[in-house]
């Protein structure tokens, strides 16, 4: 098992200056194999050298590995004996990097008309913009930036109705809010467009649809303890397949969507469309009102497990037409080598879409295989081409061993000031793309899993759980270019 850190390192260093050095120092660079021991900080120690090529793709990831001790097969974190005094792999360290990339950002100007208390969700706002961190949020939207989002989105709400009585906003203020949110956000380091990559719009603080929006209303029409002894505590592992909070809200949003008169009736066998989108608006009603009855914090706990519930059930990844690849595997017996090659081929550029979690990666397998078994390829190519999980994720050109699969449960994006952005994912040590069985006409859900996919991966054999590699991740030229243009 193998757990990733991505780190991303800048400084006051004119950005032209820095990343001309960086692509230069890279072009030669022989990075170093380093070891670790146990105290508190992470260090790095200079060893033998790991040569990785430069390459100047879409993402340029130069990769070094440490061990560090696993206690009790859990992950634990990576630090050192503050004695070995360990030169640094890199010179350039910096403070957080989402304010020097921007040292004169203005203060932002908001309207004024928002009702918000953005004081009282202030740690929740400076998550929201690191976990949307301006150059991560196209790759890290929808498993972690877009579930955050729409969880501030409900906790400002829920914030707001201990003042107001109110679980929704008119359309006049809830433009004035979206925009105020998205001024703070952006001039925290968030990206600019995440209306478009969340698809996230102003009606997120109406109630829609939904006939009911004052505190009052909900806790008249719904049960209010129920509602709280299940969702008060979410088991993130098991509520997903086996879920108690998900069905109390789904009962509390009926019960206030039947407030529609004629809308649903006894001789109902099946809800329609119109019945379905009453019914989702009002789930957000009834979130913003749990939301409400939470601390801001357990609320963002709550609410980031049942999104990330259907985040996993589906692969986000956009597969192109495989008619190549079909053509290629038709005959595997005389062509292995060139159906292996377009096969990797092609997956190479789906993996450049977005970093994806592991329960998303057996979607996505499950979703490339049937495409592959409708063009009459029957045969597992999975297997003959030894396709794993996290080669359907974001990879470091030229390693076999460094795609990225996230939790299922992702960990929030972290702004350390010493180190700069980061997060956390797990390779899961090779796990094999599984083959979809034929007779599945659709992808099958994550709960009925054909392997065992744990929640949080425990150390293979090969480990022997006794460490783990710690890689320290470089995002160069894309993101050297993207700082530089206006």
């Amino acid at each position: 098992m193998r757990r990733v850190r991505f780190f991303f390192f800048f400084s006051s260093i004119p950005t032209v200056v820095l990343c001309s050095w960086f692509l230069n120092a890279f072009q030669a660079l022989s990075l170093t194999e380093f070891g670790t021991s146990r105290t508190s900080d992470v260090a790095l120690v200079v060893g033998q050298p790991v040569s990785f090529p430069f390459n100047s793709s879409l993402f340029h990831l130069a990769v070094s590995t440490a061990r560090a001790e696993e206690k009790d097969n859990n992950l634990l974190p990576v630090v050192s004996s503050p004695s070995a005094a360990p030169d640094a792999l890199m010179p350039l360290l910096a403070p957080s990097p989402t304010h020097p990339l921007t040292p004169n950002r203005p203060v932002p100007v908001l309207s004024g008309l928002c009702a918000f208390n953005f004081s009282a969700a202030a740690h929740i706002v400076s998550e929201t913009a690191t976990d949307c961190w301006s150059k991560l949020a196209p790759y890290l939207g929808n498993v972690i930036c877009c579930p955050q989002l729409e969880t501030m989105f409900h906790i400002l709400i829920g914030e707001s109705s201990k003042v107001n009585g109110q679980l929704a906003l008119n359309t006049t203020i809830a433009d004035y809010c979206f925009s105020d949110v998205q001024r703070i956000l952006t001039s925290e380091g968030a990206n600019e467009s995440l209306p478009l990559i969340c698809s996230a719009q102003p009606s997120n603080f109406t109630e829609g649809s939904c006939p009911v929006n004052s505190v009052k209303e909900v806790e008249q029409a719904i049960n209010g303890s129920k509602l709280l002894t299940d969702c008060k505590t979410v088991d993130p592992v098991k509520e997903c397949c086996n879920p108690v909070c998900q069905p109390a809200i789904s009962e509390a949003a009926r019960r206030l969507a039947l407030k529609v008169p004629g809308l649903f009736s006894p001789d109902d066998v099946r809800v329609s469309p119109i019945q379905q989108s009453v019914v989702d608006d009002c789930e957000n009603v009834v979130l913003r009102w749990l939301a409400s009855q939470l601390t801001s914090d357990k609320a963002k706990s709550v609410l980031r497990v049942l999104f990330n519930c259907n985040v996993n059930r589906v692969c986000p990844l956009i597969f192109p037409d495989p008619s190549e690849v079909a053509r290629n595997c038709a005959n595997t017996v005389k062509n292995a080598t060139k159906c292996c090659m377009t096969l990797d081929n092609y997956i190479s550029g789906v993996q450049q879409q977005s970093l994806i979690t592991n329960l998303q990666g057996l979607n996505c397998a499950a979703s490339l295989g049937m495409m592959l078994q409708k063009k009459n390829i029957t045969e597992n190519v999975y297997n003959l081409c030894h396709v794993n999980l996290k080669d359907f994720s974001l990879q470091a050109f030229g390693s076999q061993d460094a795609g990225c699969l996230l939790r299922s449960l992702p960990s929030d994006v972290t702004d350390e000031t010493s180190s700069g952005i980061s997060f956390t994912c797990d390779l899961n040590d090779n796990i094999a793309a599984p083959w979809p069985p034929v007779s599945h006409a659709s992808t099958p859900s994550s709960c009925n899993k054909p392997i065992t996919m744990p929640a949080f991966p425990a150390a293979t054999s090969a480990w022997n759980g006794q460490s783990q590699a710690f890689m320290i991740i470089f995002l160069l030229p894309a993101l050297c270019l993207a700082m530089m243009m206006p």
